[in-house]
Order: C-alpha cells, then sequence, then structure tokens
C-alpha cells in the first residue's frame, strides 16, 4: 500500500506501524482519493490478528479511507468449535480448523463480499477505490462443509522431498514458529490440514466470483481495474515438514498476482516475468493516469498488461527477520533475490548461511548450490548478492521490533 520496500518504512514485525517511521506516507488509496477518487475498505487490508480483531478495524490506516466496514461472521462467534491440532498455540497461528455449519454469507468473507457489492452499488457512478481483504485463508481454515467435500480426505498428499532435503539449508532459513518437522503431527492430522486449507482456497474463490459477477451485474466490468493478489504464499510441509509461512523459499515468498485491465491486450493470459508487491501501486495510478508521488520503489506492469511476454528485467527481492532463540544467539535478518532461473539467499549477510537454487532444473528448491559452489554458481552469487544489496541491506534494525511478533 505504500509502494515502499522494508528497509525504507523500517517495518519488520506485526506490532509496528508504517507511520511510525514515515508519517507522511501517501498511501496507494491516499493516492486516488487526491485524485478525486473515493476509498473504501472492506474487512482485512492491512495487518489484523486473526481472529481476535475480525469485526474491528485492526492494525488500519485510517488515512487510507474514506469508508469502511468490518464484517463479523459465524467463524468469529462460533471460535469454540474450531479443532486445535496444536493446543498450546492460539490457533491463529496453529494449523486449526473448522467445516462450518451455514451458508458462506454466514462467514466473515461472505458478509464481506455482500458489503462490498453494496458499496460497489452506491458509487458506481463515480470513480471509486476499493480495498477487499479476505480473511482466509488464514489459520484457523474455516468454510463452509460443503468446500470440505470438495477434497476428499483420501486424496490428500503431503508433498515428496528427498531423503536429507534439510542437509545443505542452513538452520536459519527455518522458521522459529515450526521449530519441528510438520510440527510433530502425525500424517492423518496433516493430510486433514490440507484438506482444510484447499477448502478455504475454493471459499474465497467462490467469493471473489461473486464479486466478478457483481461487476457484470452492474455493467462496470469494462471501466474496472481488477487486481486479485495475497501478501505471502504458504507452506503446506515442504522440505520435510515446513508449514505456512515466514521463509524466502518459493512457496512462501511467492504470491498470487492477477491484475485485469479494460484495453489491455495480454488480459487472461499468464506471464512467467518477476514482479514485486511494490509494483502494484505505480501500475494502479499508470492504468488510471494519475501522478505517482516521490520515491516510490516499484515499476509499472503496464507493459506486460499489454504484453505478457515483453523484454523484462525482473528481481524480486523478499526479507524476513528471524528472532534470537535457542538456534540462533542473536537475531538474524534473511534476505533473498529472485530472477526468473535463480533464487539467493542470506541469512546475516551470509554469516549464518547461504542458498542458491537454479529454478531452470530444482524448483522445488531441493538442491543448495552454495554449498559446493561450481564457477557459474560463484559468479552468479556474486552478481545477485550485488543487485540484491541495492534494496535489502541485509541488517538488523535499530528500530524497534518484537521478537514475538516476527
Amino acid at each position: 500500500m505504500t509502494g515502499l520496500r522494508p528497509d525504507t518504512i523500517k517495518v519488520y514485525d506485526l506490532d509496528r506501524h508504517f507511520r511510525d517511521e514515515v508519517p507522511k506516507a501517501v498511501t496507494l488509496s491516499q493516492t486516488f482519493m487526491r485524485n478525486g477518487w473515493g476509498a473504501g475498505r472492506v474487512g482485512k487490508i492491512y495487518h489484523y490478528n486473526v481472529p481476535a480483531s475480525i469485526g474491528t478495524d485492526g492494525f488500519d490506516d485510517p488515512p487510507s479511507w474514506q469508508k469502511t466496514v468490518n464484517p463479523k461472521g459465524r467463524d468469529k462467534t462460533d471460535e469454540a468449535f474450531i479443532f486445535n491440532a496444536e493446543p498450546h498455540r492460539k490457533i491463529s497461528a496453529a494449523l486449526s480448523w473448522l467445516a462450518a455449519e451455514g451458508t458462506d454469507e454466514e462467514q466473515t468473507d461472505g458478509m464481506i463480499t455482500t458489503e462490498a457489492i453494496k458499496l460497489m452499488e452506491a458509487k458506481r457512478d463515480k470513480p471509486f477505490f476499493l480495498g477487499v481483504g479476505f480473511f482466509r485463508p488464514h489459520t484457523p481454515f474455516v468454510a463452509p462443509k460443503k468446500y470440505f467435500e470438495m477434497y476428499p480426505l483420501k486424496e490428500m498428499r503431503l508433498p515428496y522431498a528427498p531423503q536429507g532435503d534439510r542437509d545443505d539449508i542452513p538452520t536459519a532459513a527455518f522458521a522459529h514458529n515450526c521449530p519441528v518437522p510438520n510440527y510433530g503431527l502425525d500424517e492423518l492430522t496433516l493430510r486433514k490440514a490440507l484438506q482444510a486449507y484447499y477448502a478455504t482456497i475454493s471459499f474465497v474463490d467462490a467469493q471473489v466470483g461473486r464479486l466478478m459477477n457483481a461487476l457484470d451485474k452492474l455493467k462496470l466490468t469494462d471501466n474496472t481495474i481488477v487486481v486479485l493478489w495475497s501478501d505471502h504464499g504458504y507452506h503446506l510441509g515442504e522440505h520435510n515438514g515446513i508449514w505456512q509461512k515466514r521463509t524466502l523459499f518459493e512457496q512462501s515468498a511467492r504470491s498470487p498476482l492477477i491484475i485485469r485491465a479494460p484495453g489491455m491486450k495480454g488480459n487472461g493470459t499468464a506471464s512467467t516475468r518477476i514482479v514485486e508487491f511494490v509494483d502494484i501501486y505505480p501500475t494502479l495510478t499508470d492504468l488510471a493516469g494519475l501522478k505517482n508521488p516521490k520515491g516510490l520503489e516499484g515499476h509499472s506492469l503496464k507493459p506486460l498488461l499489454e504484453d505478457p511476454l515483453a523484454k523484462w528485467n525482473g528481481m524480486a527481492i523478499t526479507q524476513v527477520l528471524r528472532p534470537a532463540d535457542k538456534r540462533l544467539p542473536k537475531p538474524v535478518m534473511g534476505r533473498s533475490i529472485r530472477t526468473e532461473r535463480w533464487r539467493y539467499t542470506d541469512w546475516g549477510e551470509g554469516e549464518s548461511g547461504v542458498e542458491l537454487y537454479d529454478h531452470a532444473t530444482d524448483p522445488m528448491e531441493f538442491n543448495n548450490l552454495a554449498i559446493r559452489p561450481d564457477a557459474q554458481s560463484k559468479a552468479v552469487m556474486k552478481m545477485l548478492r550485488k543487485a540484491m544489496e541495492k534494496k535489502a541491506s541485509g541488517k538488523v534494525p535499530t528500530t524497534p521490533f518484537n521478537p514475538k511478533r516476527l
């Protein structure tokens, strides 16, 4: 929403607001408002504690909106029925789920869809920026029963990993919140978690479908830019038992991104080019014909929307800060750079580990070429480290952060 990188806004945890460091930042929706557009939020756009903050403003940014709506559905009021596979942890962070009774419209995300459609109807005659934030598939995995039934438990399979897969991976690469492979859970429980995750994906997909149908019904499709994205990817047991987020592997660092814009020749076509979250801001302002505030760190994706195969020298930077714990004597900053072929990652500027994966031959990142690098690997690591240092210092921040919220 700021179009700025973590090293610029100095936010690496879930407790610090970006305005603590950059109080005059102009968010994406603010830029639209400054140009005469309305702006509204329904649901989770900025950080929320899920499910504790459902129905509240969460960790919102009031200057970003003129209108906010915070629905609260059965997934919140029926919390007592949620199964927690790790009872020593809160359901917000644990593998937890519920095949819920009732309809889509009774769930918070279903209510978010309904409220978003109401805003679309009310604002259809004027330019309007609408942020629609769904809570799922965040844990706990809650969706109506029918979505669980789409994925028979007998068909759920845990991901493959070669024997000894973890032998060439630095300790810091594994998130502190998943210190034991698969949380020490049995295979049946893990397959139930997979089923629940898939169910929530399909549930949210259905809500997105409701929004798209509403655009058609309101005859807004041909003059509406639609962006579908998530703030991170998700592990489902890869690398012999990594779950959820907080890593720099492909499964966590890569996120879904779909953009449909009126008149773009590439609509409906996938692109393999590498892009970043910070590119979304300048892309939308470019498509809307608005002037950007100074200092944005991304690039407009309009050329790729016109031609998904256009020449593009994209690189994506991802960062994650590790707290000191039993494994790490001091906090460690991790940073990773992804090109179309390579992923290079270092921890503590290399002192706590280095990784290099060749996606041309190793898309699952099983073989860390940095352990015994040949001449090509050494040259690639040198080049990518230099490119990455321009965007991410790799140093532990001097600004405050909460180790419990990393």
